[in-house]
């Protein structure tokens, strides 16, 4: 069936007007009034946009962007403060201390010009341009992370989008950096972000209005806010937006109209649609808010002027999740050489003389078994079929001849595929398989006890669990089957803690369970943590942080890209959660949609030398690229959450 894109707009303002966007009589208040004026600015003030300066940055001054006149710094009555010569359309800032960072539309050029400026001084300075891109720009907006991190949204002309890298703190990038594309909609030219939300509000002509997660780490998926009638409120579609924490102002210029919206969870409350009389095609708008509520400034494109007024309207702010700390990854590995969802599980081979040779393994669940240097670069790639987990141990006999061992689950054939790592070189060897009665094998782990043989634990999808002895007395893999049991549910990760013989397994819907992991014991599964405020689903990879000050779990808590460290004994105690973030100096983006981690306390030098945490990154950004994997200081997370 194919779709154009009017019937593909009827299907979508379908959906939402079910799933609730459209104003609900009983719901909405009494309309906020709105009061206003013309704006008293020199007769002959002509401008593309104007705009507050944000909070804490004084209220009585205003920026303007001119075709004519370039950037402008203005009083509240519209007298030049400051100029920056050019021609510019657009405008969006944040506060950078007492001075403050601004974009714009360089239309002379067609690139996006961002710049600094001090109020007080009256003075800019630090001017970065971002490349000509090859497509029309219609708009931009600015966004400001829990990190601090500035990054610029890019709209196209006839559809489509970027995200860019272009500041931190206070200060503007030495040079900006691509984050990723977004699928935008074509007519797109207004945007705003809720920094607090992490929410990029994107019109569509004719169409309405779109909200967007703004973090570069996140999904690129949209919601509804408001769609033209009679699936919406909107009259003939949106245009110029403003936020305010908690609200959204957008303008409907054809209708004459200022639609009020206040956010309800994840959704948007139609309040009111505030006639604007006397206005000709109300275009842009800024708004701040103040103690009596918000002020806006209104631009009539039809007049060309400026209209300022006040909304006695406060919108209720949501409460917000406090954000997670974020901990930069150090180096990062070569992108997989497969599309899609193809990483998966790491595992930290440490060699045993030479640990800064040490290697990190991945698999790739379309591909094989990789390794990776310490500085991530691929050293070595094994085409073996669809491996979805990897662990290794040490000092499995194989015949006359001592190896450490890999073995990964094959969904190929539903197997353990095994290799062995040459204990100098760190060279890997496909050994063999050891067939296993799963009828769609998943996760893979080892367990190695005081006595030095080694098992393996392999699960599928249906929950059940298998472990097996493994032995190379003849020079061949074979493995032996002691044990099995089951969860309720589809499992995949799992690790085990060889001093303590215990299993810990988790559950992705579920939780975090511990058992004991010797092949003769009862399989009692014992609740570590369950899904819920702190842990959410998927659990995905486990690992094993053990030192001789504290042993510590590490999960990866995939359903909002973070990861937990509990204690590694009873009763299992919260000791922190964090992301994994951008490192900007470094060029390396944060991790996010995480499958398979794994971390050691082994000194391997360098960054790494009170241990290393590595972790599968499902979206891999600046530049966009297949997922990899990204290598984490173990001092720095221990900084991060004040552990021993």
């Amino acid at each position: 069936m194919t779709f154009t894109r009017t019937s593909l707009y009827l299907l979508l303002a379908s959906l939402a007007a079910l799933s609730g966007c459209q104003p609900q009589a009983a719901d909405v208040p009494a309309a906020p009034a709105l009061s206003l004026t013309p704006w008293s600015a020199p007769a002959q003030f002509k401008a593309e946009d104007l705009r507050f300066l944000p909070a804490p940055l004084p209220a009585d001054l205003r920026l303007a962007a001119s075709e004519r006149r370039g950037l402008l710094l203005l009083d509240d009555k519209g007298t030049e403060l400051a100029r920056m010569p050019g021609r510019f359309a657009g405008l969006d800032s944040r506060a950078a201390g007492q001075r403050l960072l601004l974009a714009t539309l360089d239309t002379a050029s067609q690139q996006a010009l961002l710049t600094r400026l001090d109020p007080t001084a009256r003075a800019w300075d630090q001017t970065l341009r971002l490349p000509m891109r090859d497509y029309a720009l219609s708009g931009l907006c600015l966004y400001r992370d829990d990190s601090s991190n500035l990054y610029l949204f890019l709209l196209g002309e006839d559809g489509g989008g970027e995200q860019w890298l272009v500041g931190a703190g206070d200060e503007l990038a030495a040079e900006p950096r691509r984050v990723r594309g977004l699928p935008l909609p074509a007519g797109a030219e207004f945007c705003q972000v809720d920094d607090g939300a992490g929410r990029l509000f994107v019109n569509e002509e004719g169409i309405g209005l779109w909200a967007y997660p703004a973090h570069p780490e996140a999904d690129a998926g949209r919601q509804p806010v408001d769609l033209v009638r009679p699936f919406g409120a909107l009259e003939k579609g949106a245009a110029g937006l403003a936020v305010v924490p908690g609200g959204v102002l957008a303008l409907d210029p054809t209708a004459a109209a200022l639609h009020l919206y206040q956010q309800q969870g994840e959704a948007w409350n139609h309040l009111a649609a505030l006639p604007l009389s006397g206005l000709e095609e109300p275009e842009r708008i800024a708004a701040r808010l103040s103690s009596s509520g918000v002020e806006v400034l209104l631009q009539d494109d039809g007049s060309g002027r400026f209209h300022q007024g006040s909304l006695n309207w406060k919108p209720a702010a949501p409460a917000l999740p406090a954000p997670l700390p974020n901990v930069a990854a150090q180096r990062q590995s070569e992108p997989v050489g497969r599309h899609g969802d193809a990483a998966d599980d790491p595992a930290i081979w440490v060699h045993p003389q030479q640990p800064e040779r040490s290697r990190i393994l991945g698999t790739n669940k379309k591909q094989g078994l990789l390794a990776y240097d310490l500085d991530g670069r691929l050293l070595q790639e094994l085409p073996v079929g669809r491996l979805n987990n990897v662990d290794l141990r040490p000092g499995f006999q194989l015949g006359e001849r001592e190896v450490d061992l890999a073995v990964a689950s094959n969904r190929d054939s539903n197997s353990l595929s095994v290799f062995s790592i040459d204990r100098e070189s760190g060279e890997l060897a496909l050994l063999g398989e050891v067939r296993t009665p799963l009828k769609e094998i998943y996760g893979i782990c080892l367990f190695q006890p005081a006595s030095g043989e080694i098992y393996a634990f392999a699960n599928g999808k249906d929950g059940s669990f298998l472990q097996y002895r493994l032995d190379g007395a003849g020079g061949a893999v074979a493995g032996s089957l002691v044990r099995q049991f089951k969860v309720a549910s589809q499992p995949e990760g799992c690790v085990a803690d060889d001093q303590r013989q215990r299993l810990f397994v988790g559950e992705e819907d579920v939780g975090v369970w511990s058992l004991d992991a010797r092949p003769d014991a009862p399989a009692d599964l014992q609740p570590v943590i369950k899904v819920g405020e702190v842990l959410h689903a998927d659990v995905e990879g486990l690992g094993l942080y053990q030192s001789a000050a504290r042993d510590y779990l590490v999960v990866s808590s995939q359903g909002n890209d973070s990861y937990l460290v509990l204690d590694a004994e009873p009763p299992f105690a919260v000791r922190g959660a964090f992301r994994v973030g951008l490192n900007a100096a470094s060029g390396i983006d944060g991790a996010s949609e995480t499958d398979g981690l794994e971390v050691t306390s082994a000194n391997l030098g360098g960054p790494w030398n009170q241990g290393l945490l590595v972790v599968q990154d499902g979206r891999k950004r600046m530049p966009e690229a297949t997922q990899n994997f990204k290598f984490v200081s173990w001092a720095d997370v221990a900084r991060t959450l004040g552990l021993e």
